[in-house]
């Protein structure tokens, strides 16, 4: 099983940053490694829809929308709120836990419309994952593959 511990001192920084900067970061990233894959698929129930990630270890927040040209961070009430710890999210990515089996054991929380979660669950479970890793830089994915392999 991943092991991901987040140091208590790196998680009170992180928890003390804006909602803002780690939206925009998160959108550029998704914007590079998600929207090329997310172009195969039917992605317009996403569009215009206001969404949240929080990682709870790291008490880091993101909110995002979608647009007709990718990822934009959003300040606004989100629609639909998904709330893990990196571990799990980094298990989900590399498909060694079942999205539902992580929901159903509460370590992974989806509040707000339940409809629009299993939309983006659907999508995500429709993408490939080497199609997403294969557009991170060299030395970035030879050190997610190893921590997804230990």
């Amino acid at each position: 099983m991943l092991k991901l511990a987040v140091p208590t001192s790196v998680a009170a920084v992180v928890a003390r940053l804006p909602v803002t900067p780690p939206s925009l970061a998160f959108c550029v990233a998704a914007n590079r490694l998600l929207w090329p894959a997310l172009q195969a698929l039917d992605w317009q129930p996403l569009v215009g829809r206001r969404y949240a990630i929080r990682v709870k270890d790291l008490g880091l927040g993101v909110r995002f929308t979608v647009t007709a040209r990718g990822f934009a961070p959003h300040a606004g009430a989100p629609e639909l709120t998904v709330s893990a710890t990196a571990g799990d999210f980094l298990r989900l990515l590399a498909r060694r836990e079942d999205p539902d089996t992580l929901f159903f054991s509460r370590r992974l929380v989806s509040e707000g419309d339940t409809e629009l979660g299993l939309v983006v669950k659907n999508l995500l479970d429709a993408l490939e994952p080497e199609a997403v890793l294969g557009r991170l830089p060299r030395p970035l994915a030879q050190a997610v593959q190893r921590m997804m392999a230990a």
